[in-house]
């Protein structure tokens, strides 16, 4: 039986809380280039590559240029300094009339600026400006201009009116004749060369990142297109059922002869691998799933004839003492089995219905049609039966004051809570106590809790404590053997039903946990929820007894409850695990 319910989902926007962790996330993962996406980091290193190209090329290229232009700027100041010493040495400036001015020389350049230094007295400093006129120079000049070596060594000084090159060399006469030539105009040259190779360079980084950024994300979306589907795959259920695994990687990222298309059409052999293990899996699954559930149907009309005749012999035939004991044990074990094989039935039906479920199965015999199932009647009668049949046990049990509706089936929900019962009476030792609570979850769901403060569950059973034919008698405390299908049953019956079951459990603490979506109740005009009307036929349950109460035991001849109740067995050994798995 695969019970439908309607899915709702809500939207909640991000806390502002969320958004800042997410922040910080980011942060985090840019200081660490190890956690970027793989193009990501293939356009860092191509762009880091190609800075340092630009860096490298912008150094050469300004050192080069500055060779250059200062080279060209000293021949100039020297041919300046010949054309200035032969105006001032030659012998129409010579007599005893003032010195002549420097500035006075043929082809004199604008912005040039002479000095003569005579007797420690600089005379003459000035430069040629622009529009021809001389322009007298600072007190602070004249004595950077007085300071500077005369041996004919080229150096640069910054005067008031700029950066220059200057050059101080001795006349005949022995005075100090001072040249220099501007370096503004190599300084612009060389400022304009840096700038272009800037933005040269920023603007191509810029390109080259766009461009590499497209490229390379087009050439990774192969990879993509392998990660969606593996993706994909993984959220497939793939340990129980037939599986349908269509997933495969396109044939566009999956072509060979490229090392991302090698990689795809590995993957997609390897999945092709795997489904056709899956696929002779669940063709060994389904026929030992059938074999047992005709080896159980057949099995019913013999065992019934055992227990028949058995029954007949032992009121019928004057037997010794052993006989009687021997057949007594043949009754017991004969109803032992019968339980075992309803049991192995009712796996069958369950994973029949889930077939069907998936679409997968044919039509066939399984639970009755979901109805609104009242649980708090059904948590009250499970523990006074479970109670009658096991009273060397504390059994207690809470249900809230309103109805808890589900949409289920009765019987298997009866079933549920008789597993779990019986699961807590036969692997604990007497004396413990067993509490059921109902109530409602946070989330507004069924929440049904068994605990018991038994010796506990081993850690390690934990994880396998549902699967079909798991034994627990080392992990509690128990005489009889178990088959391991009870708590099977719970979780397929619970499974049929969109519900989960869970197990917590440490030393003196064990308690399954069930979850169970609640029934939709309808609901007036007004709005305001209206109480289901009783199913036509069915018995109505009694008034719920206070939020929390203890049974009495009753006699097992006079006790009556709503629903059916086990009725005990001498001699029996009953399934540890199963608990009352075949009560329905």
């Amino acid at each position: 039986m695969s019970l439908s319910r309607p899915e709702t989902t809500t939207a909640q926007a991000p806390s502002p809380a969320h958004k800042n962790a997410k922040a910080r996330h980011g942060a985090k993962a840019l200081l660490h280039p190890g956690t970027w996406h793989l193009s990501t980091r293939l356009v860092a290193v191509m762009l880091a590559l190609l800075t340092v190209i630009c860096i490298l090329v912008g150094m050469v290229s300004y050192t080069a240029l500055s060779m250059t232009v200062n080279s060209q700027l000293d021949a100039s100041l020297q041919q300046a300094a010949l054309r200035t010493t032969a105006f001032y040495t030659s012998p129409d400036s010579s007599g005893s009339g003032p010195l002549p001015d420097p500035l006075n020389a043929r082809a004199t350049s604008a912005g040039q600026v002479s000095a003569v230094l005579s007797n420690g007295v600089v005379h003459y400093a000035g430069i040629l400006s622009s529009s021809g006129t001389r322009q007298q120079l600072t007190t602070a000049d004249a004595d950077i201009l007085a300071g500077l070596s005369t041996n004919g060594d080229l150096s640069s000084r910054t005067l008031s009116i700029g950066k220059y090159r200057l050059q101080a060399q001795a006349v005949p006469s022995g005075d100090i004749l001072i040249t220099g030539l501007p370096l503004a105009a190599t300084d612009q040259t060389l400022s304009t060369l840096v700038l272009s190779i800037v933005l040269v360079s920023l603007a191509g980084l810029m390109a080259l990142g766009w461009a590499g950024t497209v490229i390379i994300r087009r050439n990774m979306r192969p990879l993509g297109q392998l990660s969606d589907t593996a993706t994909k795959v993984s959220t497939l259920r793939l340990d129980a059922g037939e599986v349908a695994l269509s997933a495969r990687v396109p044939d566009t990222a999956a072509h060979p002869g490229t090392e991302v298309g090698n990689v795809g059409n590995a993957f997609n052999a390897m999945l092709d691998n795997v489904s056709h293990a899956l696929e002779a899996r669940q063709r060994s699954e389904t026929k030992l799933r059938r074999f047992v559930a005709d080896a159980s149907h057949e099995l019913r009309t013999p065992l019934t004839a055992i227990r028949g005749y058995a029954e007949l012999l032992s009121m019928t035939e004057p037997l010794s003492t052993d006989g009687q004991t021997a057949l007594g044990r043949v009754q017991d074990q004969s109803v032992r089995m019968s339980r075992l094989v309803e049991d192995l039935l009712t796996l069958a039906r369950l994973d029949e219905a889930q077939q069907l479920a998936n679409g997968t199965g044919t039509a066939g015999k399984t639970m009755g049609a979901p109805t609104p199932v009242n649980m708090s009647p059904l948590v009250m009668e499970a523990v006074r039966d479970v109670q009658v049949a096991t009273p060397d046990h504390q059994w207690s049990f809470s249900v809230p004051d309103e109805p808890v509706e589900v949409v289920g089936e009765d019987t298997a929900l009866r079933q549920v809570l008789l597993n779990l019962l019986g699961n807590a009476a036969k692997h604990t030792p007497a004396g413990t106590s067993v509490h059921a609570d109902l109530s409602l979850a946070p989330d507004g769901s069924c929440l049904l809790e068994v605990s018991d403060d038994g010796p506990g569950i081993a850690p390690a059973f934990q994880d396998i404590i549902f699967d079909r034919f798991s034994r627990a008698d080392q992990a509690r405390t128990g005489t009889t053997g178990s088959t391991g299908l009870g708590l099977s049953i719970v979780q397929g019956i619970l499974q049929a039903h969109h519900g989960t079951v869970k197990v917590a459990s440490s030393p003196g603490k064990t308690t399954f946990s069930v979850q169970l979506p609640v029934a939709a109740r309808p609901r007036a005009a007004g709005g305001t929820a209206q109480p289901e009307a009783p199913t036509p036929g069915t018995a109505q349950p009694p008034p719920p007894p206070p939020s929390t109460s203890t049974p009495k035991p009753a006699p097992a001849a006079t006790a009556t409850h709503s629903g059916t109740r086990p009725a005990p067995r001498t001699g029996a050994h009953p399934d540890a695990n199963d608990g009352f798995s075949s009560i329905s």
